[in-house]
């Protein structure tokens, strides 16, 4: 199951094209129908003729509403680029282009829309723009469809240039840890609270108990629905409306993310890999107020670049963010960054809830490095390193990766000692995990504390645990297997 978003100029058709493929009207405000113009985002759905059911996300084109079109095309599978062949490639094709290219959005099909209003020799040259204008994108080379939402003329091509793309793309990954980021929340009569969006990352099923997260707001799901029709069960890759318990529609906003209980944190800064946009041709630069959008989500931040002061168009960096206000996020979640009027750039997340750095300081450029592109031990092993001691599920998460590959990667690291699995109750039977290194630190530190404090109190047969506790930094739970750790390796 995957979702199609669409992306453009404002007024060069998307709507149309998208009413025309589906039957479905997306625009379903008053005010849209009244002025014309969407304004928020849409949703629809068709059949291609192989039989799969896709999801359309229809988004505004107009520069003013340049936020809901972010808020739509995060969970997004393939990105339909419309250009009206009257007008060509406009300033909303560019940015909207540059969004997707920014957020890895790698399938595409541009339909040249209203085939209808020009020769023949004009629409080839609109084609022959469209092709330019993706050149040297994450969509280069995508299929170029001439069509027309009045007569439809070319949707049996454009179809068929869907459905070929749609064949291209992986599985959805499903690591049985389903997030539901909100894109609407509304009260229906007879049901109460619904939310809808895009589901990623897991199934979600009736009657599960859910967070939402930023916040505290515990629910449980007690309805179902896909394509308006009820199910028991939401497929990762799906648009879901989940109808919630115990929540109500003033408690929720676009942004917050339905997940399951325990996994997903709220988190004020993250680390990232950050591109500047080329189409601007403007230098992205050190310490400036932007905002940033993650799925749904928007929020103000800082930026603070890592390892120079200017990123020039078409660049990259590593960078860190702080935000006004916690979000939801993951390690490689994509992102883009905005000014009042413009959109700057954007990548990928490459650690969340990070700590402060030192600017232009080669070890943390190196961390970071190791951590964005290693190998999936690297990577659960740089995961523990900022976090040890950390128990074995929360490495696992902070990995980015999917469940199973981090857990074959932890129990190589474990294997070969280089992670060490402290004695007590969890996950595998580990309750907390350290980095061979982190433990060796952790131990000296011991050994000089006790040290110390038998040289001071040499009459006391030995230092009261919860002042070894209290000197050591650590909870009673992780105290507890470190000493069951090192009596049974003879240190203590």
């Amino acid at each position: 199951m995957y979702t199609i978003g669409t992306a453009g100029h404002v007024d060069h058709g998307k709507s149309a094209l998208v009413q025309a493929l589906t039957g479905i009207d997306p625009d379903r405000l008053r005010e849209e129908k009244e002025r014309g113009l969407t304004i928020d985002l849409g949703f629809a759905w068709f059949t291609l003729p192989g039989g799969e059911e896709v999801s359309i996300v229809d988004v505004p084109g107009h520069e003013r509403f340049i936020k809901n079109m972010l808020a739509g095309v995060g969970g997004i599978d393939l990105a339909l680029l419309v250009i009206a062949a009257d007008e060509g490639v406009m300033p909303q094709t560019r940015e909207h282009l540059a969004i997707i290219d920014l957020l890895g959005i790698e399938h595409g099909v541009v339909a040249v829309t209203k085939a209808d209003l020009v020769e023949p020799d004009f629409l080839e040259l609109a084609k022959a723009e469209a092709e330019e204008v993706i050149a040297g994108t994450s969509i280069e080379g995508a299929s170029v469809i001439a069509c027309s939402a009045v007569n439809r003329e070319g949707f049996e091509d454009l179809m068929a240039a869907l459905e070929d793309e749609l064949a291209k793309l992986p599985a959805r990954r499903n690591n049985g840890r389903p997030r539901l980021p909100i894109d609407r929340a509304f009260k229906m009569s007879g049901f109460g609270t619904v939310v809808t969006g895009t589901l990623v990352d897991g199934s979600l099923r009736l009657g599960d108990e859910v967070e939402i997260v930023p916040g505290r707001l515990k629910s449980r799901v007690r309805g179902l629905q896909t394509h308006g029709r009820k199910v028991e069960v939401a497929q990762p890759g799906r648009r879901t409306a989940a109808n919630l318990s115990g929540v109500a529609v003033d408690e929720l906003e676009r942004g917050l993310v339905v997940a399951s209980p325990g996994f997903l944190k709220a988190v004020s800064t993250v680390d990232v890999r950050l591109r500047a946009v080329r189409y601007t041709g403007r230098a992205v630069r050190h310490n400036l107020s932007v905002t940033f959008h993650t799925g749904p989500a928007e929020v103000d931040g800082k930026l603070l670049l890592l390892d120079r002061d200017l990123v020039p168009p078409g660049e990259t960096a590593w960078a860190q963010i702080r935000l006004s206000r916690p979000v939801a996020a993951l390690r490689g979640d994509r992102f883009v960054i905005r000014d009042p009027n413009d959109t700057l750039g954007g990548g990928s997340i490459v650690d969340v809830d990070a700590k402060r750095h030192r600017r232009h300081h080669p070890a943390t450029i190196a961390a970071l490095d190791s951590f964005s592109r290693g190998s999936p031990e690297e990577v659960v092993l740089a995961a523990l390193r900022r976090r040890e001691p950390a128990e074995a599920q929360q490495v696992i998460i902070e990995s980015g990766l999917d469940g199973a590959t981090a857990r074959d990667a932890l129990d190589t690291l474990i294997a070969s000692g280089d992670v060490v699995a402290l004695p007590g109750a969890g996950l595998a039977g580990v309750l907390m995990l350290y980095s061979a290194d982190g433990l060796m630190v952790m131990t000296s530190h011991l050994r000089e504390i006790l040290a110390a404090y038998h040289e001071l109190s040499s009459l006391r047969p030995g230092m009261p645990k919860e002042e070894l506790r209290s000197r050591l930094g650590l909870t009673p739970r992780v105290l507890d297997s470190l000493l069951a750790y090192w009596t049974g390796a003879g240190i203590a």
